[in-house]
């Protein structure tokens, strides 16, 4: 016993007294004198079903966790890369609807087909009382610009005046289809249906990097004869 005390050794936690290496509890106050070893935070990633387990080593446990976390990391970069396209359309539709518009001319216009008198040209030239006749269904105009632009939207006056009178004496279309195409050569179809009545009727688009848009006439009302299709003029309006 007074070797016990006599001896040097770690001291008590507590009160500081040396005790013998192979000492549990001090010698003078009873206080346990090896700490229970604590266990180490898990990472926040194994906090997370099913990497929450702790598993013995050597076991498949750990396979299987390495294979969940690879696999979690490879389906998070494909959703992601799924999802940015549609991103990208909810924020420049967001930007369309808050800020601006201003017109943009096209450079040029052309048509498959046209009746005499009534050039493509005259579906640009800011007048409704001329148009583009179109002879029949599924001819085309196709107007182009000399830069890529994002396409807000397109107005179009169908019939061959504003005046409801002189608008009911004409063939006029009921539905349209645009051919947008972009600067990389992709084409995105809108279907545009018109009311059988004079003025402006707009169609959103959304649409960047525009270099060209054709429009098909697709249906119409009020033909008798030989009469053209009247398309009295079309807008286009880019983001401001």
């Amino acid at each position: 016993m007074a070797a016990d005390e006599a001896t040097d050794g770690p001291p008590c936690p507590v009160c500081g007294t040396p005790n013998l290496p192979e000492r549990r509890f001090c010698r003078r106050c009873a206080a346990p004198l090896r700490a229970r070893e604590g266990s180490a935070d898990l990472p926040w990633w194994r906090t997370v079903w099913p990497f929450r387990r702790r598993v013995r080593g050597g076991s498949g446990g750990r396979v299987l966790r390495r294979f969940l976390l690879v696999a979690a990391v490879v389906g998070l970069l494909f959703a992601g890369f799924t999802l940015l396209p549609f991103g990208r359309y909810v924020f420049e539709d967001v930007r369309d609807k808050l800020g601006g518009t201003a017109e943009i001319s096209p450079s040029g216009a052309s048509a498959s087909a046209a009746a005499p008198g009534h050039p493509a040209a005259a579906a640009i030239d800011g007048l409704t009382n001329k148009y583009w006749g179109a002879p029949a269904l599924g001819d085309t105009l196709t107007c182009t610009f000399a830069k890529p632009f994002r396409l807000v939207g397109v107005v179009v006056h169908s019939g061959v005046s504003k005046e409801p009178q002189e608008f009911r004496r004409g063939a006029r279309p009921t539905r349209a289809e645009l051919l947008i195409e972009t600067a990389d050569g992709t084409v995105h179809e809108k279907t545009m249906t018109l009311n059988d009545k004079p003025g402006p009727q707009t169609l959103r688009t959304g649409v960047s990097d525009v270099v060209s848009v054709r429009l098909v006439v697709r249906e119409a009302t009020g033909r008798s004869g030989e009469a053209p299709i009247a398309v009295g003029e079309v807008e286009f309006f880019r983001r401001s």
